[in-house]
Parts: C-alpha cells; structure tokens; sequence
C-alpha cells in the first residue's frame, strides 16, 4: 500500500465527559485506521448554553443540533454525539452509524460522599432530568420531591454535595468515562429502570454521501443476514440458518414459518414480527427497509428471517436495494421453498426421465395484490434455469436465439452452485458459449439466461464480498466465520489442524494440589484439559489458582464453572501475562504451565527469572490434517498459528500466496510464514480470530479509502 494519509474535522460538544469520550473513540477507531488523523473540534449545543430549560421539555436535537449543521455545512467532517442525545429519525442530509464500543448502559443512584440509602432524610429531594427516572423515583422513592436537575456531570455532582439534593438518578456510563466509579453508590438493574437504546454508546454523523465515511462504517457494522426459514416445519432450516439465529441480537421474522425456529435465538435477542398474509400487512415494507436500515447502523447483528427461501417471491429486492443504497452489507442464507419439499409429501415429481426435463414457477400476483396474466407471453419472457447445462450451453443459447430472444440478452453460467468452490461466468446469449467453452473446470454448471442473470452479489462490507481462507483448527471456525460474514465477506472453512490432547502433562494433572498455579494461554488449551480431566477421572476441584492470557481463554474457563483468578483485560500475549505476575504474585510460587507442542518454553523461563518454579508441559499437540481437497478461489487467507503455515505450505505449496492477501495471529506465525518465503500482509492487533478478521477489513478499508 503507498503511503497516504487523510484527515478528519470532528466535532463534539465542550464538556470534559464529551471530549474524553471522544477522543477514546477516536483512539479506539485511529487503531484501525492508521493512516487516518482525527482532529478534535469542540462545539456548544443548545443543552450546553440554557442550563434552565427542563430536559422533558426540551427538542429532541437541544445536544446535537449546532453539530450537525456543523457538518452540513461541511465546517466539519463528522460529529460525535451520545447516542441517545441523536433524535430518530436522523436530521436530513446526514448519514450516520453508532460506535461499537459501549459502556455500561444501566443507570446509577448517586447520593454525596460517605452518605448512604438508609441515611437518606423523609421525604428526599431528588434531581431528575427524564420521566423514566423520575418514575421510577416515584416508585423507589415514594414522596419524594423530585426536582429538575442540569448541567454537566461535574455541576450535577456539586449540587448534589453542596445539599442542593439528596439523591441523584445519572448515567454510569457518563461516571465511569470520566473515572469516577467511586460516585456510583448502586446499579439500578434494567428490569427496575429500562434505559434508552443508546445509553452508554456513541453515535458518529457524518454528511450524507460521504463516501469515506460510508466506507469507514463497513468497519463498525454487521451484514444484516437474510436467512430462509425454510417451509413447514422447523426441520426445514439449514444448519447455516441455525447458526445466524443463534448470534443474532435482531431477528425480524416472517408469518409464514414455523415459530420455534425463534426458541434458537439468545434469550437476550430482541423479536419484531413483520409479516404479510394476503395483502395484510403487520408493517409496511417502508417500514420494515427503515427498520433493517436503521438496525445495522446501530450495530445489531440482524438476521431478516423469512419463510422459504428469501430469494422466492420474498421481497428480497426491495429490502436489498435499501441496504445498498446506504452501503449497508447484507449476505443470503438460501432455505428450503415449498417447491424443494413439494414432493415429499405429494408424489408429485416436477421432473422425471421421459415425462418433464422441467417446469415453470410463477405468481400469478402483481405487486400490491392484483392478479397478473400467465399466458404463453408472459411465460416466455420469464428467465430460463437450465441444470447439467455445461455442455449443453451454446445448444440452449442457440435454441432462444432462435425463438427471438435478443443477442443482448444477459446469461450466466454458475459453476458449484452453494458450494465453497463456487464462481460464475458471466456475458450474454451471444457471447456466453464462447466464455464456457474456454472454461477449465469439472464443477456442475447452472445456466441462466435472462434479465436476472445480470444480478452481482453484495460487495458492501468492509470484506465487500472477498473470500476468505480460514485455516485454523475446527474449534476456531465459527467464531472466524461469524466474523468474516458479519465484515461482509465469504468465509472458506479449510482446517489445515486438529488438536489432541496429551498424555505427557497427566502426571501433572494427578499431582495438581502441589502448584499454586495453573497457565492457560489460549481456549483450545482450555478444551483439551477438561477433556484430559474427564477422561482420565480427575476432579477439576483439585485444580489450583487459574491464569490466562486474553478474555477469550477466561470465557471458555467460566463455562465450565472454573474462574481465572488472573485474566489480562487488554493485551492477550506472554508478556501480559508476566506483567500479571510481577505485579500481582510477589512471593516464588510453583506454576504448572500448560502449552502447546508448538508453543516453546519461553514464557516459563521467564517466569523462572522471576524466582518462581515451574514445571513446563505440553498439553495438546497440533497435528496436520490429511486432506486432498483442492483449495477454493481465494482472495485472502487467516492463518492463526505457526503449525497451520507448515500444514498448508506441506499440502498446498505456497505459489497461491503471492496472489492473495495474508493475514496472521502472533509474531511465532508471521516468523514461520517468512521462512516459507511469504511477508504478512495483515498483522492482527490481539491475539484472536476475531481481531485477526478486524484486521484485515481494516487492511480492505485502508485500500479504499487510499484510492479516493
């Protein structure tokens, strides 16, 4: 990439609480974008200037207005706001996305230092600043005066200690940013007091069409995922389906489905129900555009779940177009229609040798509900799907050449349909059997031939439709390819590894009381010690204090009930871990690290300079995969250990490096790559799939932003 750089003029209000969290996003988002210079520009707003007017009677733009108009006016390139402070819809002529990045959402009870609930004078005078917290004020706190309250949080925080009230309602979010946990008295659960969607979050508005900035949103959203419901039965559903359900936060769903599909959604998951029977709609499409529209801006993981297949006589279109139109990334899960299934309860078989080699699918409604003409002129200007046509192309596209169909007419051949091996060949009736024919290739070819066959796939997303080669181990790829879909991209599950535990750290394991200390350093070292426990009949309870490197490793931990009693809350390496001990074990202690076969010694020399005993041990070892699938077209390859190089390096030989982009996990599997002869691309900033695929959108991004 040749050296670029762009500024960006951002505004935010002028009080400290905005400008720090301002410039910790900006920080946070300049991570990804380095190349990029985010300036800082403050900014008063209405809310800033009246300190008299009561925030229930307030506009709903009194904290944004004069910085959007700021950016319409083009004296600034973006503004950050609280996201509850932006009004929905947003103000004309901006576009806009919410951080990723949020805080804590609930609210707090603040009362002044060293005062506590049960000291509290009867009745309490309490400042509020919405009808939400001052009902629930009113049912918490019954007869007490409730006051109108204003200003920053530093002028609320005096009135407060100054006696002006006894009891404040605030944002925790708000305190904590601006480091004072020490204020929060207690946390309002959200079932006792439910807070703004936005609360704790940052929204960035920016000038619609800015196309930088469109760009720079594809790194801070998820495609919204448009999965098929399949008919019927919940049975129906692919596992692809199952999978998207099971991590979404937003599921807009169909009539026409069997609702336990909905039983695999996270209980936290929100539910909106937006469908249609006969020309009764629960919610106009309009409605339901601007809802997926405005869902993924906020950073919901959506899937629009819809009966069938949502490419049959689904609206698809129209829900596309409104994605597309914002630059907003979506992807496709096909499902099973009624035609797939239509046979398995009625015998009747649309194709059969010697009786149909085909058929035609159709409504016979137009659009609003009326019904449309189905005969043979309309049928014949319906595009035509020919299977097993490969060979049979240049015949067919004769046959509707000859039967009047335009030279121009768009064809298109679609090799592996479904597959990971998938690709198209694209031109017209005319030119098509030329491009198949120099086709080298002996996937199944589907042939289609007319208006639709013009149709590309989605290439907005920070991956914008780039196919991506996962090579890490098979425990590792749903989270790499949730990550990969949610960046608009296409992820190819290739495990080049497989982990196996080993016997050799067993005679550790049974003496496990004699350490004070366990390392784990990574969630498939994790896996394969509780697998090694349970199969060798011995009691997690004997296990001693637990350390580990990154989030990651501890989450896998809680999920088998154990708690890390160190866990590193940043950065997710060796070092961090040492830095962990130093800081925190001064006495020597006795450390039991397990590890990889790959993972070297290193890390408990270390920690033996530190005075402490440690036995080393390998855990786990990581064996190649024997496999003799070729590899998929790919334009970029995730490789998330030393031993996925040299497995892939001993199956595929490394020539198809050099046309694609690289991207790895840890300096140990850049070093490995470069002794195969291959530089990194994309470095990832932590340790983790995830931050490897975040990584290499940003390189994506990057690469477009720099042509601009």
């Amino acid at each position: 990439m040749t050296s670029w750089s762009t500024v960006f003029r951002i505004g935010t209000r002028s009080s400290s609480l905005a400008r720090i969290q301002a410039a910790h996003a900006l920080d946070l988002l300049q991570r990804r974008l380095p190349e990029c210079i985010f300036e800082l520009t403050p900014f008063d707003s209405p809310g800033d200037r009246d300190r008299k007017t009561d925030l229930r009677e307030s506009a709903p733009d009194f904290f944004t207005r004069d910085l959007d108009q700021a950016v319409r006016d083009g004296e600034i390139d973006a503004a950050l706001h609280s996201a509850k402070d932006v009004p929905m819809p947003v103000s004309k002529g901006l576009g806009w996305v919410w951080l990723p990045w949020g805080a804590e959402p609930r609210d707090a009870v603040v009362l002044a230092p060293g005062v506590k609930l049960a000291d509290l004078p009867s009745p309490p005078r309490v400042g509020v600043s919405s009808d939400r917290r001052a009902d629930y004020c009113a049912r918490t706190f019954p007869g007490a005066v409730q006051l109108p309250v204003r200003g920053n949080i530093e002028h609320r925080l005096e009135q407060l200690d100054r006696g002006d009230f006894d009891l404040l309602v605030m944002a925790a979010a708000a305190l904590h940013r601006l480091g004072l946990h020490d204020r929060v008295t207690q946390l309002i659960p959200l079932y006792e007091l439910p807070v703004p969607e936005g609360q704790g979050r940052l929204c960035i508005t920016f000038r619609q069409g800015d196309q930088r900035w469109h760009v720079i949103r594809t790194l801070l959203v998820h495609a919204v995922q448009f999965v098929g419901a399949g008919v019927g039965d919940a049975r129906h559903a692919t596992t692809a389906a199952l999978d998207a359900l099971t991590n979404c936060t937003l599921c807009l769903h169909d009539t026409l489905m069997d609702q336990r599909l909905l039983e695999h959604l996270p209980a936290e998951a929100r539910v909106i129900h937006v469908g249609k029977r006969a020309g009764k709609h629960n919610r106009p499409q309009a409605g339901i555009n601007q809802l997926l529209a405005d869902a993924a801006r906020k950073g919901h993981r959506v899937v629009r779940l819809k009966g069938g297949d949502p490419t049959i006589f689904g609206r698809l279109a129209e829900e596309l177009d409104t994605l597309a139109a914002l630059a907003l990334p979506s992807q496709v899960v096909p499902g099973l229609s009624a035609l797939n299934t239509l046979a398995a309860g009625s015998g009747i078989l649309l194709t059969q040798r010697g009786v149909s080699n085909g058929f035609t699918t159709l409504t016979p409604r137009r659009a609003g509900g009326g019904l449309a003409d189905i005969g043979t002129t309309e049928r014949a200007a319906l595009p035509v799907v020919a299977y097993m046509a490969t060979k049979a192309c240049a015949h067919v596209c004769a046959d509707l050449q000859a039967d009047g169909w335009p030279d121009e007419t768009p064809a298109t051949m679609v090799y592996g349909a479904g597959s990971t091996h998938e690709f198209s060949v694209r031109g017209t009736v005319a030119t098509l059997p030329v491009l198949v024919a120099k086709t080298n290739t002996s996937l199944p070819g589907l042939l289609v031939v007319g208006a639709p066959a013009a149709g590309e796939p989605s290439t907005n997303g920070a991956l914008a439709g780039k196919r991506v080669l996962l090579t890490c181990s098979k425990t590792l790829q749903k989270r790499a390819a949730l990550c990969v879909r949610d960046f608009g991209g296409i992820p190819l599950p290739r495990p080049l590894i497989r982990l196996e535990p080993s016997a050799e750290c067993l005679p550790w394991l049974r003496e496990a009381t004699q350490f004070d200390w366990l390392i784990l350093t990574s969630p498939s070292a994790v896996r394969c010690l509780i697998a090694l426990m349970a199969d060798n009949s011995i009691d997690l309870r004997d296990l001693p204090h637990l350390a580990v490197c990154g989030l990651r490793t501890g989450d896998e931990l809680r999920r088998h009930g154990l708690l890390p009693t160190l866990e590193p809350r940043t950065d997710y390496s060796a070092d961090s871990m040492l830095a962990l001990f130093r800081e925190r074990v001064n006495a020597p202690t006795r450390i039991l690290r397990l590890r990889s076969d790959r993972a070297g010694e290193s890390l408990a020399e270390s920690l033996r300079a530190l005075k402490h005993e440690v036995q080393d041990a390998v855990l786990y070892e990581n064996l190649r995969v024997e496999t003799t699938e070729p590899l998929p077209n790919f334009d970029a390859v995730l490789f998330a250990s030393s031993s996925a190089v040299d497995a892939y390096a001993a199956i595929y030989g490394t020539d198809m490096l050099a046309e694609c982009v690289v991207a790895t996990i840890g300096e140990p599997t850049a070093k490995r790559l470069v002794a195969h002869g291959r530089s990194v691309d994309v470095r990832a900033i932590e340790a983790t799939v995830e931050s490897c695929v975040e990584s290499l959108a940003g390189w994506h991004v990057r690469q477009r932003l720099a042509d601009m």
